[in-house]
């Protein structure tokens, strides 16, 4: 049996170091199966006229270029546990539900998948188990703000702001990322060093102030262009401060925040599932709130090498892996237990491990988008 695999990866990843490192593992998957991969890059020319595809999402940050290819179809995604593949393969998937199309994640190990690609086993498991009715806050219309505008990969995760007042009390501004470069245009020192991540979170206080905001996220990737920098730090020591502060512009993550902050009294972690081992689901992202932390180092941002991202130890404790859907009318809590901190040098630099029964088939099958946050239980 011959199947014809296409590929997808962000420009911010060495596609030749990637090759190196995912060529034992497609090479297993074959022998496994006993079938053969007919590897076709990027060159989706073909696709539509071919029955047995595989999209291989190599990395995050590939859901934009997804959504412009516009297959039709039933649609197969394979991902690794490395590079936030996983993590754009679940707002890939969403996004396919969306549309009213079918698709599943192919996730595991080269011989869980290969089984999988046979279909020798099918799930008997109904993910939609985890779901209920979104919790009914009133935030007696507090202000959030969207700094710059959800990025381009966030292709699930679109939300009604007219919506969001209506039934959480919850005023969603729109807010330019000039804002916040023209306040940084005052600071004299090196803007892509430790001292420019600091300006990065003393401007965004400022913000905070003059808006009014309880709440923000952050348009965090374009900074990489505009000051060689990253919005890492700044989010942690706001989260820190009460004030709820998300990356990348993703405005469920952040009201799923505000959610968890109301009912807890305490921060969140907003964060990626990079990798699905049985039961126990390795989460990473690079900034993670300082007052949930037991220590943290500083590093570098995971997919560019710059700037100042935080490598936290969160303690080992009951949590629950939470998130509202983008039409604010679903939300998904899943109990789990920390149980380890990896430090992985291939994801973002704050990692764990929780272990939840049976969760991997709400995230392989039916994921409300990618970003989850891990919070105190409610």
């Amino acid at each position: 049996m011959k199947l014809h695999v296409y590929s997808i990866t962000s420009s911010l990843h060495d596609q030749n170091a990637l090759a190196t490192a995912e060529k034992d593992f497609l090479s297993r998957i074959e022998s496994c199966g006993g079938f053969e991969f007919n590897f076709h890059g990027s060159d989706f020319s073909g696709y539509n006229s071919i029955e047995r595809n595989i999209i291989f999402i190599r990395t995050g940050g590939t859901e934009g270029f997804f959504k412009s290819l516009n297959l039709k179809g039933d649609v197969t995604l394979l991902s690794t546990g490395f590079h936030n593949s996983l993590a754009a393969s679940m707002e890939i998937l969403a996004y396919l539900r969306m549309q009213g199309q079918k698709g599943r994640i192919l996730h595991g190990t080269p011989e869980s998948i290969a089984a999988d690609i046979r279909e020798e086993k099918p799930s008997d498991f109904e993910p939609k188990c985890f779901l209920r009715p979104l919790t009914k806050v009133d935030f007696h219309l507090q202000r959030a703000g969207v700094i710059g505008k959800p990025s381009d990969w966030l292709i699930a995760s679109q939300t009604d702001y007219t919506k969001a007042r209506a039934l959480l009390g919850i005023e969603i501004v729109d807010i330019p990322m000039e804002e916040l470069l023209s306040r940084l245009k005052f600071f004299k020192g090196d803007i892509r060093s430790f001292e420019g991540s600091m300006a990065v979170y003393s401007a965004l206080k400022e913000i905070v102030k003059d808006f009014s905001l309880s709440a923000l996220t952050l348009r965090c990737f374009d900074l990489l262009d505009s000051i060689h920098n990253t919005g890492c730090l700044a989010l942690s020591k706001l989260n820190a401060e009460g004030i709820v502060a998300g990356c990348e512009g993703d405005i469920p993550a952040m009201i799923s925040m505000m959610i968890a902050r109301e009912m807890t009294n305490s921060s969140s972690f907003q964060c990626n599932l990079s990798r699905i081992t049985g039961d126990d689901l390795l989460f990473a992202h690079c900034t993670v709130p300082l007052d949930m932390v037991s220590s943290f180092t500083y590093d570098t941002h995971f997919e560019s090498g710059i700037g100042t991202a935080i490598r936290g130890t969160i303690p080992m404790s009951q949590v629950m892996l939470y998130k509202v859907s983008p039409n604010l009318d679903m939300e998904v809590g899943i109990p789990a237990e920390i149980i380890a901190n990896p430090t992985e040098n291939n994801l973002c630099r704050t990692q764990i491990v929780v272990r939840a029964s049976n969760a991997s088939h709400y995230f392989l099958e039916n994921p409300l988008s990618n970003h989850h946050i891990v919070c105190k239980r409610f």
